[in-house]
């Protein structure tokens, strides 16, 4: 539960916080550029500082950093909160360190990064797989129906993902020969269905300009302390790079793959961290197929649960493809070109320009479809090598 000034904090988070937000995207929203907001509702910003401060000044001097794992951790969420808006209302002590306003909550956000094993700053996990609901209303920043609806997908998105990942962990001490593997292989495949159908529906409900305007902004990369942080991502939790690493179509010794791991770590939770780093020292599902002896491709195991972990990792590229074709380049790429935002340094989560990004993601798709590519080391080959293998005997079924 926290300490009772935790508790008064967090009723602040979900309430007065809330609003002073929602008030503040409501008169951005009704200008002819909505990408400006300094300026504007300055009274609003100068209470939301105000009463922040208030409590965090008053947190500091309790010390109540050593309330068990998951109290620090929902009290970091909610100072982070406070500075991605701080962030997104473009105030300078967020901006500049030279000013010392939002010194308190720095310093407190960097107690708890530490004493937790993760970044300063609220990560994926405060919105979506650790936000408790209260009534049945969660933490968000604003009260705008296109963020809770933006939220409610995504979390439902996690836990597919999550549910996909727990069933390859199970099938590895069973190896790929059991007869359950291919059940499990089968969950895997249904869950991921279950992330396409989930995006789907997003899309079609989700605002463009509701979204681009008033729910991104607050994944900006922002200042705590002397350092940056790039804002929070909706893949910064373990099961998606498990399902690639687990799947083999990304692999832990490959240098940009690892890089983008540990860029992350530190996003996750604890736990997270160490079921990834455990999954980085294992063989990929997809090498345990490679290795299999040729006198046993015949074999109706090999026929059955090769093909079904094939349609996982067919399952899992068309997740990709969805994401880079429809959420980025449809909820980012356009209305930031339409714009003329594309050059804007602060128009990502993760802190490069717009095209920088754009490029580092179609490369993570590619390794995810396993694309015929010459310049990067995809599994292309090592997938058709798999289907030769599953339709010689199978008469071209699952080609």
């Amino acid at each position: 539960m926290g300490t009772a000034l935790s508790q008064r904090f967090d009723r602040w988070i979900r309430n007065e916080f809330k609003a002073l937000n929602t008030e503040l995207e409501h008169l951005y929203f009704a200008r002819e550029h909505r990408q400006i907001v300094q300026g504007i509702g300055c009274h609003l910003k100068s209470e939301l500082v105000r009463q922040g401060n208030d409590f965090i000044r008053q947190l500091l001097r309790e010390g109540n950093t050593d309330e068990g794992f998951d109290n620090g951790f929902d009290l970091l969420g909610n100072v982070g909160f406070f500075l991605a808006a701080c962030r997104r209302h473009e105030l300078p002590g967020i901006m500049n360190a030279s000013d010392t306003s939002l010194k308190d909550p720095s310093a407190l956000a960097m107690q708890l990064g530490a004493s937790l094993g993760v970044h300063p700053r609220f990560a994926s996990a405060h919105l979506e797989t650790h936000n408790k609901a209260i009534d049945g209303v969660y933490r968000t920043f604003t009260s705008l129906e296109d963020e809770r609806c933006f939220l409610d997908y995504n979390t439902r998105g996690v836990f597919a993902y999550i549910r996909a990942s727990e069933a390859l962990l199970h099938s590895l001490p069973l190896g790929i020969s059991h007869p359950v593997t291919r059940d499990l292989f089968v969950a895997a495949r249904q869950a991921l269905d279950d992330v396409f159908d989930n995006n789907t529906a997003l899309f079609n409900v989700l605002d463009v300009d509701r979204f681009f305007y008033c729910v991104r902004p607050y994944y900006k990369t922002h200042r705590v302390g002397r350092n940056e942080y790039r804002g929070a991502n909706a893949g910064d939790f373990a099961g998606i790079n498990v399902i690639d690493l687990l799947l083999g179509v990304c692999r832990a010794d490959d240098p940009y793959y690892s890089q983008l791991l540990v860029d992350k770590f530190l996003f996750m939770r604890p736990e997270d961290q160490l079921l990834l780093r455990d999954c980085m020292r294992r063989r990929s599902l997809m090498d345990e197929f490679l290795a299999t002896p040729q006198s046993s491709h015949h074999e109706q195991w090999y026929q059955d649960n090769l093909g079904e972990f094939l349609a996982v990792c067919e399952a899992h590229g068309k997740t990709a493809i969805q994401h880079h074709e429809q959420l980025v380049k449809h909820f980012v790429v356009k209305p930031a070109s339409d714009n003329a935002l594309s050059e804007k340094q602060d128009i990502t989560a993760s802190g490069p320009p717009l095209q920088v990004l754009i490029a580092a993601l179609k490369k993570l798709h590619d390794l995810r479809t396993a694309a015929d590519r010459d310049d990067i080391a995809t599994r292309y080959q090592d997938v058709q090598t798999l289907l030769c293998s599953l339709t010689t005997v199978a008469g071209g079924s699952h080609a």
